[in-house]
């Protein structure tokens, strides 16, 4: 069964809250343009027909196909997502990842919190961006300072909270420094 009024009124409730905290973070342009591509063909017919409300409509696809192509359309376009920064590098045996610049990088953070918010709903914390993380890190193919400046953004919003964390994002795109906190669990 589709539904396209129910996804669509999602990625617009993602959206929205993507560029909330992209403003705050100093990056509004990366907030406007955030996820367009759910809008193509290619992501919204899936994104309707497997949309639950819950999770990501691409687990449903992936679930009946054993893959998502939505999914890897939206990481080959979309700057934000680590996926995206995989390549074929000089001495390497194959792919490797590429360390994020900060721009994308902050989006990225973004983007986890937003997604956060409207799958939680309520029952929100700024806490699950990072637990969503330690559950889902041993899949991810992403480079090991990508990761780990991730990881210590994200205690740093679970500990210091979101206007904080928006603050060290926004020093982070100007000075090319992350300051935040290096707290390991």
């Amino acid at each position: 069964m589709s539904h396209p009024f129910s996804h669509f009124r999602t990625v617009a409730r993602h959206r929205r809250a993507v560029f909330r905290l992209c403003l705050k973070a100093g990056i509004p342009r990366r907030g406007l343009t955030h996820d367009l591509s759910k809008y193509s063909k290619t992501e919204f017919v899936p994104g309707a027909r497997f949309w639950t409300g819950d999770q990501s409509p691409n687990v449903g696809e992936r679930n009946e196909l054993g893959y998502s192509a939505a999914w890897m359309h939206h990481m080959g376009r979309n700057r934000h997502h680590f996926e995206y920064w995989v390549d074929y590098l000089p001495g390497a045996k194959g792919l490797a990842p590429v360390k994020m610049p900060p721009e994308f990088f902050a989006e990225m953070v973004c983007d986890r919190i937003a997604a956060s918010k409207i799958y939680r709903g309520k029952a929100y914390r700024e806490g699950d961006p990072y637990e969503y993380l330690q559950k889902e890190k041993d899949r991810y193919l992403i480079h090991p300072e990508t990761l780990r400046d991730l990881e210590n953004v994200l205690l740093y919003l679970r500990d210091h909270g979101e206007n904080r964390t928006c603050q060290a994002l926004k020093t982070y795109i100007k000075t090319g420094k992350l300051q935040v906190s290096e707290v390991k669990p």
